[in-house]
């Protein structure tokens, strides 16, 4: 390579920095390490980590602790699908039925036709869905309601500029659910979708799901509707109420926190052309073989794609997280309909529990009136202590408290985000609410 560009040594491809740029000295580093003293220096470094398993959990926010059945791993963990990468039908058959079981699963959860394979994140799952919007109506905006997760309205907002504009509606203050009149005044012919979440981000049940949509439609827009898919167990599909385009976060499905990884969103749409025909991502079917009673797997309208496309694709659309749908399959193959409903029961029960307990400690409120799912706001200004300030005494209790919101939400004040979900038993709950109350106690 070195002779193809004309050089004589790899010196001289540093030739372009300058001498004062560069070390004149040998470096001063430490003697290696033997493999043992390197394991004792790496666990010693990890044992600083204080994560789920060592503090009482109460931090939700867009990734949540839930209970994960041993088979999941299992599965997941199996070299034949961690090392799978890329492949054709011939050659990858295992992954691709394991990805259209897990589609199937999913569709069958969220009551509509066609899901695609994993995104990266409900983030990336949402600003494609708004441009998958965009192409369909020819349009240029999209309105989303100021609740949606600041960091999630960030990327939708980068991911879509500049082909879409994007518009928030403001919430109602009392209730936490989108301002309909605010949204009627921003209606128009150029409004290619109307994004919503239920349950949202503040874990807010918004229950004008069917308005909002109907109000989409009615200038030919698009609905669009983020969901938890674990509360679907309990909570109606969007597709019930209007929705068009469904997309979401995998994470609750059998995925464990894993330091920002773990994370996989999914896209779900009625099986239409017009739908079917602008997602950017791999889309698994089965059809019958030549021999009679076998079947195969493979790509649907593979021309589409990315992939086939390449530069003049609608989108650019690359690695996927195939394993993480694999894992959710397993797990949604495991809990079935009625596990899925206990689930949400459970969660439903124990937030409610938690949160009637909270009310009851002097200055703490819950900040939103009406339905919940899994996490909720909770106001501490009335105690006059900043939410960082009794994050810290938790941490000291051995408990993670909610996210702080003030940063994102700052009209608020001190109000904090918490997530219950079925791993926390009573005295977990009732754990939280003593320290809490001794906190607000000592301040008042």
């Amino acid at each position: 390579m070195l002779k193809e560009i004309g050089l004589t040594s790899m010196d001289q491809l540093h030739d372009a920095i300058p001498d004062s740029l560069k070390l004149d000295r040998r470096m001063n580093l430490p003697p290696a390490m033997n493999e043992y003293e390197l394991r004792r220096h790496i666990d010693s470094l990890l044992a600083k980590n204080k994560h789920g398993a060592d503090y009482l959990n109460f931090l939700g926010a867009g990734c949540w602790q839930h209970f994960i059945p041993a088979v999941c791993d299992e599965i997941n963990q199996r070299s034949e699908f961690v090392t799978a990468y890329a492949g054709e039908p011939y050659e990858d058959h295992g992954r691709f039925q394991a990805l259209f079981e897990y589609q199937s699963l999913l569709a069958e959860l969220v009551d509509m036709d066609v899901v695609n394979v994993p995104t990266f994140d409900w983030a990336q799952a949402a600003s494609t869905a708004i441009r998958m919007a965009g192409r369909i109506t020819g349009r240029k905006t999209a309105l989303l309601p100021r609740s949606v997760d600041p960091d999630k309205a960030a990327i939708i907002s980068n991911y879509c500029t500049p082909v879409m504009d994007i518009q928030f509606i403001e919430i109602d203050q009392v209730t936490g659910r989108m301002d309909l009149d605010d949204l009627r005044s921003k209606l128009s012919d150029d409004v290619a979708a109307v994004y919503f979440e239920n349950p949202g981000y503040l874990g807010i049940i918004e229950d004008q799901g069917a308005e909002i949509s109907g109000l989409a439609h009615g200038v030919n827009a698009v609905s669009i509707v983020g969901v938890d898919p674990i509360s679907l167990g309990v909570l109606e599909p969007p597709g019930r109420y209007g929705a068009d385009i469904i997309c979401g976060d995998l994470q609750p499905l059998g995925m464990h926190m894993n330091y920002g990884g773990g994370q996989a969103g999914f896209i779900a749409t009625r099986d239409e052309e017009k739908y079917v025909m602008e997602y950017p991502s791999r889309l698994f079917g089965i059809v019958p073989t030549e021999v009679e009673g076998e079947y195969g797997f493979g790509d649907v309208a593979y021309e589409r794609t990315s992939f086939a496309l390449r530069e003049k694709g609608k989108e650019s659309v690359g690695t996927q997280t195939a394993l993480w749908g694999i894992t959710a399959g397993v797990y949604l193959s495991l809990l079935g309909p009625a596990g899925m409903q206990e689930v949400g029961s459970t969660i439903i029960q124990k937030s409610h529990y938690a949160v009637k307990k909270l009310s009851d400690i002097p200055g703490v409120s819950l900040r939103f009136e009406g339905a919940f799912f899994k996490e909720f706001v909770v106001d501490f200004n009335d105690t006059g202590l900043s939410v960082a300030e009794i994050n810290r005494r938790l941490m000291e209790e051995g408990i993670f408290g909610g996210k702080d919101l003030s940063a994102g939400y700052p009209e608020w004040g001190q109000c904090a985000l918490y997530c219950v979900t079925e791993i926390h038993t009573q005295s977990d709950l009732d754990r939280l609410v003593a320290a809490l109350r001794s906190i607000a106690c000592t301040s008042l």
